[in-house]
């Protein structure tokens, strides 16, 4: 009785972090947040600026703050690994759910292209450095360690839950998190100034086209040096084909260091391990989408052909419509599930989880406004062909599915952590329902019927001994039917999200091959919006990736 009332007194003490910590590891997060957005917004002014000849910014300003950017990060990249194996403590836990390998795999792919991107930039550049700026140069270097560093980084600290410097290590991982969006604008900015200038230089002469760069068409600081030898012009061709590459690498950078950023001072039960099988429905999806990507990039690009563009864009409709219906049936598939849930909802105030809303919802707009840009250029122009019938189906789709996406992984966010589906004894009703448990420090309800403890109670209720707790907190979790169910939903989703996160990212872009919306809005209107909205529709991609890992996996 003296060990069960020791036990139950322990048991009530307060927790040992006060809830001094608990407020400003809130307002930690919000600083890191805050520095983040003002960094980001910088960023993005600087290279929305660079991208126009009338505005007196030019691309060595962009290049200067993404290097300065690029060391700060380095720096503190070195610090982190240098402070957290030192100290012992630093890391307590790790996320098992965190960095999968296929994540690191694709971020390694990535970065040995994106290194042999910066290789072809160092070559193209220094063929005449003699009239660029130095930063031209002194960039694609810094930027080649920048990938090697972190992505050394990544591979060995993903799964991190750190425990020390907690502000610091926020603060430093919301810098490389806006480093990296920084670099991918950057990128997606010079991607599509050099397709605008490569499809303009085939519709007029080369003095026609130097007229029009200087009223007001912003040209690389390269172009008005010569690039006359063969080898310069393989730097050029190649740096720039490797360009989704490098895109590709900055937002698998991205969505890996914010799940860290989430990671940090998490603690984490080390007996709930889960093994996850791949969905062979959602696997169908993603190989036969990189097939159709491959193709399509063949027919459109390499061929001049109008029937083979004809074929390419049909093939590509109906594989985004069948993936699209998909994922709609299946999201609303899982609402319904959600109403037969038995989970309580969490209506607690979450900063957190209401950033995970907030993006999600207007990382949306941009996929939004293409969709309705062009259904109203379909419905409003003649003749109608089957082309423009797969657009218009194709577009209300896009909405129909970003919309029950949303609604499923949101109702997914506000979800309390499933609880064990096996019968629980008089020892198991009396724990807390715990999302992350620390077995060497945790809370009893131990019956308070009488003020003297005994062994039993007058109501039959016998005795918690810690014991008992280690065991059923260590017992095998059955999962039921609705959660399976939830498990194969999400799964599927993931890897269809990958796969048209993907295929726009490599240059799978049929609104700008299709003549429709060209057709209708003007050459200068369309891929503008197009421009400004699609990189929201990658980032909702990406963002719907990491709140199914983070809800569901």
């Amino acid at each position: 009785s003296s060990q069960i009332a020791s036990f139950s007194h322990q048991s009530h003490q307060p927790p040992s972090t006060p809830a001094s910590k608990e407020v400003w590891k809130k307002g930690g997060r919000m600083f890191s947040i805050l520095l983040a957005v003002h960094l980001a917004l910088l960023a993005c002014t600087l290279v929305s600026s660079g991208a126009f000849e009338k505005i007196a910014v030019h691309d060595y300003d962009v290049f200067f703050l993404l290097t300065v950017m690029m060391l700060i990060v380095i720096i503190w990249i070195i610090f982190y690994l240098a402070g957290t194996s030192r100290c012992p403590d630093a890391i307590l836990c790790k996320d098992s759910h965190a960095g999968p390998i296929w994540l690191r795999g694709g971020l390694i792919l990535f970065a040995i292209f994106s290194l042999v991107m910066d290789v072809f930039k160092i070559g193209y550049y220094s063929s005449f450095y003699s009239c660029l700026s130095a930063i031209k140069i002194i960039y694609p270097i810094v930027q080649a360690i920048f990938v090697v560093v972190q992505t050394y980084f990544l591979w060995i600290s993903a799964k991190d839950c750190v425990h020390v410097h907690l502000n610091v290590t926020r603060c430093g991982l919301m810098l490389t998190l806006t480093t990296n969006l920084a670099v991918w604008m950057s990128a997606v900015t010079d991607e599509s100034v050099h397709k605008a200038h490569s499809k303009l230089k085939k519709n007029v002469t080369e003095e026609i086209f130097r007229w029009l760069l200087k009223a007001g068409m912003r040209s690389s600081s390269a172009e008005e040096c010569n690039c006359n030898s063969q080898i310069c012009q393989i730097f050029k061709n190649g740096y720039f084909w490797l360009y989704p590459f490098n895109i590709e690498y900055s937002l698998f950078a991205s969505a890996m260091v914010y799940v860290m950023w989430k990671n940090v001072g998490r603690l984490i039960d080390h007996h709930s391990h889960h093994i996850h099988r791949l969905n062979m429905l959602g696997l169908i999806v993603l190989v036969s989408g990189l097939g159709v990507l491959i193709l399509y990039e063949v027919q459109v690009n390499s061929s001049t052909e109008t029937s083979k563009k004809s074929q390419a864009l049909t093939m590509y409709y109906i594989f985004n419509i069948v993936c699209l219906g998909l994922m709609s049936l299946v999201c609303i598939g899982g609402s319904v599930i959600y109403r037969f849930d038995k989970r309580d909802m969490d209506r607690h105030k979450n900063p957190t989880r209401t950033l995970d809303v907030a993006l999600l919802m207007g990382a949306a707009l941009g996929q939004y406004a293409i969709s309705y840009y062009s259904i109203v250029a379909i419905v409003a122009s003649t003749p109608r062909d089957t082309i423009s019938a797969l657009n218009l189906t194709y577009a209300l789709l896009m909405i129909a599915q970003h919309t029950f996406q949303n609604i499923f992984i949101i109702e997914g966010l506000h979800r309390q952590p499933p609880k064990e589906d096996h019968k629980h004894n008089s020892h198991q009703k009396d724990l807390y329902g715990l999302t992350f448990v620390n077995v060497n420090a945790v809370s009893l309800r131990v019956p308070n019927s009488s003020s003297t403890l005994s062994p039993s109670t007058a109501s039959g209720t016998e005795a918690v001994h810690p014991s008992d707790l280690v065991r059923s907190l260590t017992a095998p979790k059955k999962m039921n039917w609705r959660r399976k169910f939830l498990r194969e939903i999400s799964m599927f989703l993931l890897l269809s999200n990958i796969i048209l996160w993907i295929m726009p990212a490599f240059g799978a872009r049929p609104q700008f091959d299709n003549d429709t919306e060209l057709n209708f809005y003007g050459d200068s209107m369309w891929p503008a919006i197009v421009d400004i909205c699609l990189p929201f529709g990658i980032f909702y991609r990406m963002h719907a990736v990491a709140s199914l890992l983070e809800v569901y996996i």
